[in-house]
């Protein structure tokens, strides 16, 4: 990254989704900027990876299982015994027309983006309002305000977070604690699986044509976990070059 803005030093900041892509750029960000970063991950030989890479901690656990959640917040505390920033990254995709969806394929794709972002937030609660101090920001989509075929459970999935987002963010307010999202449009392997010619096309469309890297997310990010940033709340931040214009 280099040329590094803030400061996070003294706080602890936990990513979800953080083995690769988006997630591990912003572990990057947060751990050069001096904070006791922890990757969350369900992905166990990835994120150990990733973990020494960036220089974190790393704990394996499913964002869908609450126990899995709880037990996660608990070892962060444990380590280093508070928490300021939450980033709920974490994603899967099941990709079918909604006809050809079954229940498990629902299930699954809510459980991890609108569950896990319900589940890591619940449990960092009770310390944001002991601290007095917390920074939550939660990663939505292009898809969640427009939707995508074949995208019907992520595009439910990415616009409950965005009904979550807010109502976090009024609940919150009062304790000290910031609650706001980014819609993104970053390289990242969902990206890459899209064929040459047709991402070609949808590059033509954003007008600064061309996707970021995941680590201009990752700035964004930071920026919204600052301190600087304190009397913004409840915002859904497009960081995709102006495709959402």
């Amino acid at each position: 990254m280099g040329n590094l803005t803030y400061d996070f030093s003294g706080q602890t900041a936990i990513i979800t989704g953080a083995a690769r892509g988006i997630g591990l750029e912003i572990g990057r960000f947060f751990a050069e900027a001096g904070a006791d970063t922890v990757l969350i991950d369900f992905d166990e030989n990835e994120l150990d990876i990733a973990s020494d890479q960036v220089g974190a901690k790393g704990i394996a656990a499913d964002v869908s299982n609450t126990e899995s959640v709880d037990k996660a917040i608990a070892d962060v505390m444990a380590t280093t015994g508070r928490v300021d920033i939450l980033v709920n990254n974490a994603g899967i995709l099941r990709d079918k027309v909604l006809w050809k969806i079954s229940d498990e394929d629902w299930d699954a794709v809510l459980g991890v983006h609108a569950g896990g972002t319900f589940r890591l937030t619940r449990a960092c609660v009770p310390h944001f309002r002991q601290q007095e101090f917390g920074r939550v920001i939660n990663v939505t989509s292009y898809t969640g305000l427009h939707g995508n075929t074949g995208q019907a459970n992520y595009a439910t999935a990415k616009a409950g977070i965005i009904g979550f987002t807010k109502t976090a963010a009024k609940e919150l307010a009062r304790f000290g604690v910031t609650v706001n999202a980014i819609s993104p449009n970053a390289e990242t392997r969902m990206v890459s699986s899209i064929p040459p010619d047709k991402l070609a096309e949808i590059a033509a469309g954003i007008p600064m044509g061309r996707f970021a890297h995941p680590s201009e997310m990752a700035a964004a990010i930071g920026f919204l976990a600052s301190r600087e940033a304190g009397y913004i709340t409840g915002a859904v931040l497009p960081v995709d070059g102006g495709l959402s214009m």
